[in-house]
């Protein structure tokens, strides 16, 4: 086999042995499933840059040099033509997509095949094993024996030219691992995925070969903060199409985004009927029913029959999000009752809606919260629920597809609160914001160990070395110093206090479910008592093991535990606080509330701590 990287910079000698250049590139017909090499394009003298024909004037090429059939002087020059592709400029080091991966790869290298003195490509090296032979074919058999010395292969990751194609010459650095047709057949989901790894450029450039319905599909499927960013970059001639093409709900929530005045435009270029359903979804609020609804609902009367039904739902079925249901209405669409498909299709034709619509009907209220819309349509085994007015006025329905979106939505909130990883994501997140919120306590504990050898040192380097103190400071800062040996104790104490608000929030009991500030505090206040007996014993011993002075263990142990008791009291407040703020729809932070709990234990058991040597010297 032969790759493209040990190709490059090798002699290009022609039929009387006189070197006459430097392979620089290769050229390939696109229009074959493995393609041969048509042209074969080298530096001459002074770096000039030639073309010539590989099938008429290459006589071999043995992996070390290039011989030609002519001399020198015989030769014919030639030109890229419109459906040849130079390996090196454009694909080398270009990104490509693989579709049955899913995923933006790099191209490192390209693997050639050669039969009866044709050369052909196979694909694409986008794994390790490429980079490695760009640096040094050397280096890369050095790891390969080394990998065999562990028992494990270094693979070759190769995805054939059939899956790849040239999008556009002029933006050469987009390549896909399909061709145009094959992009049509994804499913949107799948091209969403895909799109979602490149530039925009690169986005904008893959939509202009996807027609409106494969687009605007597609961007229903692509992740919300990058909807209205694809929308923004498209002109807005197609970007109008696109969103007249999408689910009126689908389309609200990128027009939401969007500029006030983009977003107006955008409206007036379309259809009369496609912005009205679109501006009466955007006057409802964000998360609630009225928001993730859609108007697209199909109804029937009740004077119908069961074929009139079926023949209604013909044409109207290509029209519609869903038709899971069908929603009875009379007079100005005031819902009256439901059909579902499976009811409608074992009825007899003749039969009238009135006999099989189900009267007891599951609704939700246009401001009603989306979670709990969506928590209702999970406990009812709900396809679609229609959201009414206070008159009973079909609005819309939520379907199932977006039920599951916002479980998703609210699922990832709570788990972002309860690791506190929501500032860790984007371009906001770095290293030291990860470190720093689940080492908090190791930098809190090491901040009390400073200041505490801090004053040490500062009372030492006084006249006399800090002898003429009174007993009180002295005592006090023994105390503060053993306090800081033990202070991970109550810092992992406050830490645990907040963990205890944060499940609190994800578990999104009502005021109603919750305990009173008295009884959780009262509650709090017993597990509090215990741990502090324990920690109070633990600091009453190794005090005394130190100074063999009970009096100053037993105050020493005392402040430990009154620290301990103090920080589970406080956990318990700061619970109640963030539910309350949760409650008025505020955000709280876990990392938060984690830091203030243990920054309270920490001042609290360092200022007790000293205190306590105030006590011992009165009372010694």
């Amino acid at each position: 086999m032969i790759y493209l990287s040990q190709m490059l910079g090798k002699p290009v000698m022609d039929a009387t042995g006189t070197r006459i250049g430097t392979i620089s590139d290769v050229a390939i017909a696109t229009g074959e499933v493995f393609p041969r090499v048509t042209s074969l394009a080298f530096l001459g003298p002074d770096k000039t840059p030639f073309m010539l024909s590989w099938r008429k004037f290459v006589a071999e090429f043995d992996g070390e040099q290039v011989k030609l059939s002519v001399p020198a002087p015989e030769i014919r020059f030639s030109y890229l033509q419109p459906d040849e592709v130079l390996l090196h400029r454009d694909l080398l080091n270009k990104q490509i997509v693989d579709t049955q991966g899913m995923k933006v790869v790099r191209v490192n290298d390209l693997k050639l095949s050669e039969s009866r003195n044709q050369l052909r490509l196979l694909g694409a090296e986008v794994g390790i094993r490429g980079i490695l032979r760009g640096i040094s074919p050397a280096l890369e058999n050095a790891v390969a024996r080394l990998a065999r010395l562990f028992g494990t292969h270094l693979p070759e990751n190769l995805i054939a030219w059939n899956y790849m194609d040239l999008l556009d010459r002029d933006l050469s650095q987009v390549k896909l691992s399909v061709t145009h047709k094959r992009l049509h057949e994804l499913h949107p989901a799948d091209v969403a995925d895909i799109l979602e790894q490149l530039s925009p450029t690169q986005r904008a450039l893959v939509f202009s070969h996807l027609d409106n319905e494969a687009a605007a599909e597609t961007i229903s499927e692509l992740e919300d903060e990058l909807q209205a960013d694809v929308i923004d970059d498209l002109s807005e001639s197609r970007a109008s199409s696109l969103l007249a093409e999408m689910d009126p709900d689908d389309a609200a929530d990128i027009i939401g985004d969007l500029p006030y005045d983009k977003a107006e435009r955008l409206l007036r270029l379309m259809g009369v009927e496609d912005a009205s359903a679109i501006r009466s979804l955007l006057g409802y609020k964000e998360k609630t029913a009225g928001g993730i609804m859609t108007p697209e609902v199909t109804t029937v009367t009740e004077d119908m029959t069961v074929q009139e039904v079926i023949e209604h739902l013909r044409e109207v079925a290509e029209e519609r999000e869903s038709i899971y249901y069908v929603y009875v209405v009379e007079g100005d669409r005031k819902l009256t009752g439901v059909i579902s498909l499976r009811d409608l299709l074992l009825a007899r034709p003749d039969t009238k809606v009135t006999e099989i619509a189900e009267r007891e009907l599951f609704t939700a209220g246009p401001d009603d919260d989306q979670e709990d819309v969506a928590e209702q349509m999970s406990k009812y085994d709900l396809l679609a629920l229609p959201v009414v007015d206070e008159r009973g006025t079909l609005l819309g329905i939520v379907t199932v597809d977006d039920a599951l979106e916002v479980l998703e939505q609210e699922a990832e909130e709570d788990l972002a609160l309860a690791t506190g990883a929501a500032h860790e994501r984007g371009d906001v997140a770095s290293l030291g914001r990860w470190v720093a919120r689940r080492s908090a306590w190791v930098f809190i504990w090491l901040a009390v160990l400073f200041g505490d050898q801090l004053v040490r040192a500062r009372l030492q380097a006084a006249p006399g070395g800090g002898a003429d103190r009174p007993d009180w400071v002295l005592y006090g800062l023994a105390l503060t110093t053993t306090a800081s040996v033990l202070m991970p104790l109550l810092l992992r104490t406050g830490e645990e206090s907040s963990s205890r608000a944060v499940a609190e929030l994800i578990t999104g009991a009502s005021e109603e479910e919750r305990p009173s500030l008295g009884r959780r505090l009262v509650t709090e206040g017993g597990v509090g008592l215990a741990v502090a007996a324990i920690t109070g014993t633990v600091a009453f011993g190794l005090l005394d093991l130190q100074t063999g002075s009970e009096r100053l263990a037993a105050v020493f142990g005392a402040a430990t535990a009154l620290a301990v008791l103090l920080t589970v009291l406080f956990g318990g407040l700061l619970a109640e606080l963030a539910l309350r703020r949760s409650d008025a729809d505020k955000p709280v932070s876990s990392a938060m509330l984690s830091t203030a709990s243990m920054l309270f234990a920490a001042a609290v058991y360092t200022g007790l701590s000293f205190v306590g040597g105030w006590v011992f010297s009165v009372l010694g």
